[in-house]
């Protein structure tokens, strides 16, 4: 069988590829993910997976496209449901790759995680899979995820703290945190006296130093 494989993200790839390999199925890695964001996280594991590709003698066709303001513009009235939007847009390219170019079914790696909507991903593949007469190559991958993840790590692959896309990023780092807070007054820390006096010695120090040179040099002094 001719599989063409979504992937997401070197790390969760390594179960995937190990499992259908154990089937028989050789699949094909597909890099369509615009829906990672920032850039600098986009790119980490784009160049990740391009390794380990090459590690594992996977062949990885790139479909290279960075797609921040696209994603918001289609999900800014419905923030909390933008999981939806992020399989279909990412399945549904690989469907329509998949179907130009002669292959028998569609997977995807989103389907190893036990963090991600895992019916939402079947019920949104199958829907593509109708659409576009082609097979999406269903795969329960969650029971190898700990066991992916851990050979990830012991490979020294790139292991990212989110999901993918801005909103999530937000989630990671600001979770359970008020967005707006009151402004707050810093104010500078109390300098210890005994060292307040020793700053001020090193700069009357300094100042009679540059004094005695401008006095055996002959300069006059700067006016002000």
């Amino acid at each position: 069988m001719k599989t063409l494989m979504h992937i997401c993200c070197a790390p969760c790839s390594v179960y995937c590829i190990e499992s259908l390999r154990a089937e028989g199925i050789e699949p094909v890695g597909f890099w369509y993910n615009p829906t990672i964001h920032p850039y600098t996280e986009y790119r980490s594991r784009r160049d990740c997976l391009r390794d380990y590709a090459q590690q594992v003698n996977l062949t990885l066709i790139e479909q290279d496209e960075y797609g921040l303001r696209d994603f918001v513009r289609r999900v800014a009235d419905h923030i909390e449901g933008r999981c939806a939007d992020c399989y279909a847009i990412r399945l549904e390219q690989t469907a329509v790759y998949a179907a130009a170019h002669g292959y028998d079914s569609f997977t995807t790696t989103l389907l190893v995680s036990p963090y991600q909507k895992h019916e939402l991903i079947r019920q949104i593949g199958e829907r593509l899979a109708e659409q576009y007469g082609i097979q999406f190559l269903y795969r329960d991958f969650r029971v190898g995820f700990r066991e992916g993840q851990e050979k990830a790590r012991e490979a020294g692959l790139y292991m990212q703290k989110y999901c993918g896309c801005i909103f999530s990023e937000e989630d990671r780092y600001i979770r359970n945190r008020p967005l707006k807070k009151p402004p707050v007054q810093i104010n500078p820390k109390p300098v210890n006296p005994k060292k307040l006096a020793r700053m001020e010695k090193a700069a009357a120090n300094a100042a009679a130093r540059a004094e005695h040179e401008r006095l055996a040099t002959g300069e006059e002094p700067e006016k002000l």
